[in-house]
């Protein structure tokens, strides 16, 4: 015998059992300063404080370091969730990138398979130059990895500094304009482009 629990009441020894939440998706714009977590042990920001208003427990899916910004999806659909984190997934992510020290060997090497110090392997990334000054260049940069500050390695690899580093868009989702600190829920039509991307 088998219970829905979104729709029969399920109760242990008389105590009704909750049911299961509603999936809920989310997108926040974490500003720079906020670490990805929901409780930090050394009492910094963390993104929790960000999304303390959702009605639902959600978490990050995936990571943003601390001095980086940008799109951060939350979930409370931890199949959905491991899908986007799993590498033979590879899910697109789109940064803004602005870096000082860009050269064209510099470009070369970013658009090139790179080994990262702990021996991984990474994709080319798609690198195209947004705008440039004497001073610094704003790049695109497309990977479909999540390794730990990869891009920051990276830029570092091609003997540029970054700047400022923003997620702009992640499994086809952008973040549009939404302002830095504030979140909201994804449409219906972004949870279907997710689930497609996933092939969940």
């Amino acid at each position: 015998m088998s219970a829905d629990l979104d729709c029969d009441v399920v109760a242990l020894d008389g105590v009704p059992l909750s049911r299961r939440p509603e999936p809920t998706f989310l997108m926040l714009h974490k500003p720079r300063g906020y670490v990805t977590s929901m409780h930090d042990e050394q009492g910094r920001r963390d993104v929790s404080e960000l999304v303390a208003d959702c009605p639902e427990r959600v978490f990050p899916v995936g990571r943003l370091d601390r001095d980086s910004e940008g799109l951060l999806l939350f979930t409370n659909d931890g199949t959905l969730c491991n899908a986007l984190m799993h590498p033979k997934v590879g899910v697109s992510k789109v940064y803004e990138v602005t870096v000082t020290g860009l050269t064209e060997e510099g470009l070369r090497i970013l658009q090139s398979p790179l080994t990262m110090p702990d021996g991984y392997r990474i994709r080319p990334a798609k690198v195209t130059v947004l705008c440039q000054s004497s001073e610094e260049a704003t790049l695109r940069v497309v990977i479909h990895e999540g390794r730990n500050r990869q891009i920051r390695r990276m830029c570092g690899m091609a003997r540029m500094k970054v700047k400022r580093l923003l997620r702009v868009e992640e499994s086809g989702i952008s973040m549009g304009n939404l302002p830095a600190g504030s979140w909201r829920f994804l449409t219906s039509e972004e949870i279907q482009i997710i689930r497609r991307e996933t092939g969940v």
